[in-house]
């Protein structure tokens, strides 16, 4: 389309040249002026260290290559420096799977997966759902790193970490579901190049949107010719159908998927009994999409003894008084539930992992001040980040690490006509790899503890029609939204993982 345009306006052009013909050498003089700007971008900078570890029971030497990659348009231009960290072992092998890393948002940096669960250097914060208070704090050898079965790249989009737009280049041109995921897919096209990957395993994985990052990414990289098929994608804590979780009036599905991890909450805090998290959060999800489904379709014509019966299971999964759950008409939002479900405590819980808790300014308010399980952690990877590239890594910048930023307005269209761009759901992204790739496995990593992308939501996106469920494995953890921020789901995730990656 560009094509034609760019032809149509030539034309257009050469009709009327005579008559423009000073016009025209003066707007000639201007890709001049602006190709002048384009050399006065910096190069890419770039950090090569040689580091060892042991890794999975295994020692292994490897470099890790901190900088910029520059993406370019068509014409050759720099439009934006992809800021990533490349650890590869030594003994160079074409053959040795590389996994391709990063974290959600949109507009977090991969310094949560990077400095967290994969890197061969974590920051040591509290296991047990504890503040992680002030600095120092300790950057430790990881031996939960994969760096044992496969190389690593973590990279950060445009708009995080150290990654950002190139000289008049505007950074909403890569803001966007499809935006992004095209830019990623050229950073790991230019990435196979210059390592002479091609031919290896390949997987793909991200956190939180990083997972709908990741079908949308699968989609670029086998969606059409000239393909990159991947071995395997890892999805943890994952979120793929906005439509259905959003927590929105008349959207009953995200009562439904909340009822799970509510009940889990409750269990947890002594709001409920059970014998297992396991058994209970079962039990909750055959419930929720059963008798509570039928009930809330029902809507206002819910009246009498099944009104009751609902309202009294509703109450025994969440810990919420019948009292309460009848103000609300039997649909608690979980910011209600946050607030709710400790009040007589004066305490509230947490979204990216209920097994934290907080205090607000009172105990009057509906929904709580501020999520303690994200205030509670996020000092010491800011910290770990930028002390681990910058001193270990040896990556010289003046520019500031996004751990978080604004990469807004995102453009949540997928293309393909008005109902694509209004039901926002890339599953379909999974589906379609799946069945057009026999190799290809998909790896899901859900927290039983988390809001912010449900457990239950992501089995409902996955067990849709058109997506093969053979070749989607489940693995469940006994903390949040960062499993690995708990010391045995780290362990376990990373066992979990690695078994996964090797059983190619």
């Amino acid at each position: 389309m560009r094509k034609s345009l760019g032809k149509m306006a030539l034309g257009a052009g050469l009709l009327v040249l005579g008559a423009i013909a000073p016009a025209f050498a003066q707007d000639k003089e201007k890709p001049a002026a602006e190709k002048t700007k384009t050399e006065d971008i910096p190069p890419p900078k770039r950090s090569i260290t040689k580091h060892s570890g042991r890794f999975g029971g295994q020692s292994v030497s490897y470099t890790a290559t901190a900088g910029e990659t520059w993406l370019k348009a068509d014409d050759g231009t720099p439009r934006a420096a992809i800021f990533s960290v490349s650890y590869v072992k030594e003994g160079r092998d074409p053959d040795r799977p590389v996994t391709f890393l990063f974290n959600g948002g949109p507009g977090s940096g991969s310094v949560w997966l990077h400095m967290g669960a994969f890197g061969p250097k974590r920051v040591a914060i509290p296991s047990d759902a504890r503040d992680d208070g002030a600095p120092p704090y300790p950057i430790v050898d990881n031996p939960d790193s994969l760096l044992d079965v496969t190389d690593i790249v973590f990279i950060d989009p445009v708009g995080t970490g150290f990654s950002h737009a190139l000289g008049k280049t505007d950074p909403k041109d890569f803001y966007g579901v499809t935006k992004d995921a095209e830019a990623i897919a050229q950073f790991i096209r230019l990435w196979l190049n210059e390592n002479g990957r091609w031919n290896a395993p390949k997987y793909l994985g991200g956190e939180s949107y990083g997972t709908t990052r990741s079908a949308a990414v699968l989609n670029q990289l086998e969606g059409a010719y000239n393909d990159v098929a991947l071995n395997g994608v890892i999805l943890i804590s994952t979120v793929l159908d906005f439509a259905a979780g959003a927590d929105t009036p008349g959207n009953e599905m995200s009562y439904i998927l909340n009822v799970p991890s509510m009940a889990a909450t409750a269990l947890f805090h002594g709001k409920a009994q059970a014998s297992s998290v396991e058994a209970f959060t079962q039990e909750a999800r055959q419930w929720a999409i059963g008798p509570y489904a039928a009930a809330l379709l029902k809507g206002n014509a819910l009246q009498g003894d099944e009104r009751a019966a609902v309202r009294k299971d509703l109450a025994r999964f969440t810990g919420l008084s019948e009292a309460y759950l009848e103000q609300a008409d039997l649909r608690v939002t979980p910011d209600r539930f946050y607030k709710e479900l400790l009040r007589d405590r004066g305490l509230t819980v947490g979204r990216l992992d209920s097994r934290y808790t907080g205090k607000d300014y009172d105990n009057a308010g509906e929904t709580p001040d501020n999520d303690p399980s994200f205030y509670g952690i996020d000092a010491g990877y800011t910290a770990a980040i930028n002390a681990y590239a910058r001193e270990t890594l040896k990556f010289d910048t003046e520019r500031r690490y996004v751990t978080i930023g604004s990469v807004g307005p995102w453009d949540w269209r997928l293309g393909g006509g008005r109902d694509n761009d209004v039901y926002v759901n890339v599953a379909p992204y999974i589906g379609k790899g799946l069945r057009e790739n026999s190799g290809l496995r998909i790896f899901v990593g859900q927290g039983y503890y988390d809001f912010a992308t449900p457990f239950f939501a992501a089995e409902y996106a996955l067990s849709r029609t058109g997506i093969p469920k053979e070749r989607v494995e489940y693995r469940y953890y006994g903390s949040g939204h960062m499993m690995y921020v708990r010391d045995e789901d780290r362990a376990k995730l990373s066992q979990d993982i690695r078994a996964f990656i090797r059983a190619r």
